[in-house]
């Protein structure tokens, strides 16, 4: 899987911290918050997978304890009024494929929003499912390599049922089927695996190479969408050649 690229990697690979505390703890509780409400009003996480998820992104970005309750607490109450996910698609600039996932209870704000971007950068906004048919989902979690070799994080990855491992700087990128994205993670962590990230991730069935120059334009798109306050999560098939 070298070569894998996706904007998050590219984010981490960057030690990208552009986001304002503030902003990333409001989009950590929106997720939160549609986690417990896509769960079923289920507030545990040992219960609530998603939840569970959300939950211990905030932890390590050492959101407070407070904040996550609070966030638990409006699911179940009227003030999440009509928080609800939305998905976008479309083209960046040099054609790269974008998917963003956002979480909003204004969608018409949001939509404008996203629009305006795809417009001022000379990218084209997107109908559902206009892209979405070239990314896979599939389960993603990144550990510390702490030591141990690739073929160490491989024989643990297959032992627990992954699929493939993908070799960081510091880190290794485990991927499995969403079906078996729990259990693998449960798994890694009782094999002692320090997992810096997980969730259900969206990857290209294959990229779109774009020179290092050109790159730069499609980077700064993908930072603006991420500055918007309701973006969750941008997945793109950027591969920088």
């Amino acid at each position: 899987m070298s070569g894998h690229s996706k904007w998050s990697t590219i984010k981490r690979q960057k030690g990208a911290t552009d986001q304002k505390r503030g902003q990333a703890f409001t989009k950590l509780s929106n997720a939160i918050t549609l986690a417990v409400r896509q769960g079923g009003g289920i507030v545990d996480p040992s219960q609530n997978f998603k939840l569970r998820l959300s939950v211990d992104a905030a932890r390590a970005l050492n959101m407070p304890k407070e904040n996550i309750e609070r966030a638990i607490k409006r699911a179940l109450g009227k003030e999440a009024g009509d928080l609800q996910e939305a998905v976008y698609e479309g083209f960046a600039p040099e054609g790269v494929s974008v998917i963003i996932e956002a979480a909003t209870d204004n969608p018409a704000r949001t939509t404008a929003q996203i629009k305006s971007i795809f417009n001022k950068a000379g990218g084209n906004f997107g109908q559902p499912g206009s892209v979405a048919y070239q990314f896979n989902q599939i389960g993603e979690i990144i550990v510390k390599k702490n030591g141990k070799t690739l073929d160490d994080a491989f024989a643990l990855a297959a032992e627990s049922g992954a699929d493939d491992v993908e070799e960081l700087d510091d880190e290794y990128n485990i991927y499995t089927s969403v079906i078996n994205f729990a259990k693998v993670r449960e798994d890694l962590e009782k094999a002692g695996l320090e997992i810096v990230d997980s969730s259900i991730a969206r990857q290209p069935v294959a990229f779109i190479s774009v020179s290092q120059e050109k790159s730069d334009k499609v980077i700064s798109f993908l930072e603006q969408i991420e500055e918007l306050d309701d973006v969750q999560k941008i997945y793109s098939n950027l591969e920088i050649n």
